[in-house]
């Protein structure tokens, strides 16, 4: 069980545990006050339910394929006071089916598409683009977004270009990139990226995380405070 501020996540059932990645989302990925929020391959359900506690007015769907995960995100949403407004389905999301209304679409992708393949099939298709290509992912997001809404993910910083390009073919552009790192002397590892239809100036920013071993840069701390027990 890890437990946030105000809500816990038992992930005995899922191949993947809670991690950074899925908490930098789900506290950078920005909104004006949505009433539709889609999270694509929720896992533990960890992203959509930081989605309920930022966003008070919003109904948040949850999409995953691995029925154990499902299951899962859905037990977890049970024990939180946004239960109401947390609706889990256990489906892909080349075959769920919603108008196109969601002001907000968070994922945390598979993205390994050359590594070594995991070896259990459900850490497999959590890690692997198999089940979910970045096309796919950029394809389907863009059919379900309102004319206004946006699509927030993260990924290594390596694919940054290469989405970008596919998010463009479906008329969706960048308007945020935040690269992200793990100390001032580390290598950039991962990028946070969200795009909408409109073709607004490109905010960019750097996020490091730690000073040194437990000790969190300020930024960091500003950005996940509501949500981690020890900031």
């Amino acid at each position: 069980m890890f437990r946030f501020k105000q809500f816990s996540v038992a992930q005995d059932k899922c191949a993947m545990k809670v991690g950074t990645d899925g908490t930098l989302l789900g506290a950078w990925a920005k909104a004006e006050n949505p009433k539709q929020i889609l999270d694509i391959g929720t896992g533990t359900g960890l992203i959509a339910m930081m989605m309920a506690q930022r966003f008070e007015n919003a109904q948040v769907k949850a999409i995953e394929l691995e029925i154990n995960a499902s299951q899962q995100a859905a037990e977890n949403f049970q024990n939180t006071r946004w239960s109401n407004r947390l609706i889990p389905e256990h489906i892909s999301l080349q075959n769920f089916q919603h108008t196109p209304s969601f002001d907000l679409i968070v994922s945390n992708p598979p993205y390994f598409e050359n590594n070594l393949k995991a070896k259990k099939k459900q850490r497999k298709q959590a890690r692997h683009t198999d089940t979910l290509s970045f096309e796919s992912l950029i394809e389907y997001s863009a059919k379900l977004l309102s004319k206004n809404g946006s699509l927030a993910i993260i990924l290594p910083s390596e694919n940054k270009s290469k989405v970008e390009k596919i998010a463009k073919n479906h008329e969706l552009h960048i308007n945020r990139l935040c690269w992200v790192k793990g100390t001032e002397k580390t290598i950039i590892k991962r990028a946070l990226l969200q795009f909408s239809f409109q073709k607004n100036r490109l905010e960019e920013t750097t996020l490091i995380i730690e000073k040194e071993r437990h000790v969190y840069t300020e930024e960091y701390t500003q950005l996940c405070k509501d949500f981690y027990l020890k900031m």
